[in-house]
């Protein structure tokens, strides 16, 4: 059996609710087997899915690559000051 503790080993911190959203929004999307970034942007945009930085307009390559860079460096500046488990 895993340790519980181990559950939460690669998470600086805890997800926030509006990356949480995101990151069930983006597994509705690959769940229908689409995979290219090219077609999640197109998905995202056509299901009207926030950001979960909280900036508005409408989704590009451009911007998924940076909210996602953004919630890494969160997540990586968290490990950092604070260690692995969230």
């Amino acid at each position: 059996m895993q340790d519980p503790a181990l559950r939460t080993q690669s998470k600086g911190r805890p997800l926030s609710e509006a990356e949480t959203t995101f990151a069930t929004d983006l597994e509705r999307i690959y769940e229908t087997g689409c995979h290219d970034f090219t077609l999640v942007v197109e998905q995202l945009n056509a299901r009207g899915i926030a950001r979960p930085s909280g900036q508005t307009g409408d989704w590009t390559i451009e911007i998924f690559a940076d909210e996602l860079k953004q919630i890494n460096a969160s997540h990586d500046a968290a490990h950092a000051e604070h260690g692995v488990g969230a």
